[in-house]
């Protein structure tokens, strides 16, 4: 394939790019396709905004940027494994040819020049750990990836429950440059992904066996070692699994406001305004076994009277930003079809904030409701506050302030 000639401007800086013509390999010595000395040294004096600038324009002009980084990596992995005498060593057994290796080196480098960042996950179950802990850990670096404009893909391998299955996706994360993240509860399985990594030069992060390991030095017990679904392992039904059944069925009938007479059964009772999470936080708290009602609270109508019958330490409110409110709810409106010719104050500044000082009031005349903030707050954040409050109040320890925002 052939990239046509390309001129990157960068103030006062012209860079030209001349690509080489298709046919014999140029000399390695030669330096014609890179730029002068003097202009490199002028570009890296260049502040950090104006070089990622430089570098995509590069990219999208279709230059390849030296990466030699990753070559060095595999070449360095190949002397640790020498030196530590492996029996699979790269001229007993070799996982890669040196075909498959320059291939792997060039596809590396061609995915981080395009400036994807890959990170694969790889789980013996569902991965639903793997997956959770890579997400948290993304959330520490929102500021650095969207500043810099760089995307980061991740990839889900569940069931990975032998070694070739494993060495497939280890070496497809070698060919794209991926960072590999495994939970194996299998040690053989661990230490076959841990000399693979090693191997092609893939960083990878073992989240599974450190805590393993941790867990049966402080209880004196050697781990099983078996994957979830082995048939070694038996899941039967219990008391907790019906339970959490029990509890969705009930909270997807308790939905908005439905069958009051019921609420006394709940384990919880949300209450505030429409588009403040109520559904979405209840279903969450049901799959944790909590039986879970919400009451919207609406202007005009009245709140049923079995709401003030029932424990009121059951009971959460649910507040949130009138501006961030008000944009959920136009695009609530959008979605249901209204357009600006269909007037309707369910959107509307003034009407948001009535609805707001509306339960507000409501709050300030049951004290014993904790009111919690939702705004900006994921469900699972909004949870961990409900199940905290309801957990003190529960033992008696730690009762919050009463008409305290959390």
């Amino acid at each position: 394939m052939r990239i046509s000639s390309s001129t990157i401007s960068l103030s006062n800086l012209t860079l030209k790019y001349t690509p080489p013509i298709a046919g014999p390999t140029p000399d390695p010595n030669q330096t014609s396709h890179r730029p002068p000395e003097s202009d490199r040294r002028k570009l890296n004096k260049g502040s950090s905004q104006l070089i990622r600038w430089s570098r995509a324009r590069a990219i999208r002009s279709g230059v390849k940027l030296d990466r030699p980084v990753q070559r060095t990596l595999l070449q360095n992995t190949e002397v640790v494994d020498r030196r530590s005498g492996d029996s699979q060593s790269s001229t007993a057994s070799p996982l890669y040819s040196s075909e498959e290796e320059d291939g792997c080196v060039a596809w590396m480098e061609e995915s981080t020049a395009a400036g994807a960042k890959h990170i694969y996950m790889v789980s013996d179950g569902t991965g639903w750990t793997a997956e959770h802990s890579v997400n948290a850990a993304l959330g520490q670096f929102e500021h650095c990836l969207v500043d810099r404009g760089c995307p980061v893909s991740t990839h889900l391998f569940s069931g990975i429950d032998d070694v070739e299955r494993l060495m497939e996706v280890i070496k497809q994360a070698a060919r794209e440059g991926a960072m590999l993240i495994y939970t194996l509860a299998d040690e053989n399985m661990a230490a076959s992904a841990r000399h693979a990594c090693k191997r092609w030069g893939v960083p990878s992060t073992d989240l599974l066996s450190p805590i393993t390991e941790a867990i049966a030095l402080h209880l004196g017990v050697s781990p099983s070692g078996l994957p979830r679904g082995a048939p070694g392992r038996k899941f039967p039904l219990t008391e907790d699994y019906f339970k959490r059944i029990d509890a969705i069925e009930f909270t997807i009938k308790q939905d908005d406001g439905a069958l009051p007479q019921n609420l006394h059964k709940a384990d919880i009772v949300l209450a505030g305004v429409s588009r403040t999470g109520k559904t979405p936080l209840s279903i969450y708290l049901a799959q944790k076994g909590f039986k879970v009602a919400n009451v919207p609270i609406v202007m005009g109508v009245p709140l049923p009277n079995t709401l003030f019958k029932i424990d009121q330490e059951k009971i959460f409110a649910l507040t949130i930003n009138s501006v961030v409110l008000q944009t959920i709810r136009r695009a609530r409106a959008k979605t249901l079809g209204f357009t600006d010719q269909v007037r309707t104050n369910y959107s509307e500044m003034d009407h948001v904030r009535e609805e707001l000082d509306f339960a507000c009031k409501i709050f300030a005349q049951n004290p014993t409701w904790p009111v919690i903030e939702v705004t900006g707050k994921a469900i699972e954040e909004t949870a961990v506050t409900v199940l905290r409050l309801y957990q003190d109040r529960k033992t008696r320890c730690s009762m919050p302030r009463i008409s305290k925002r959390y």
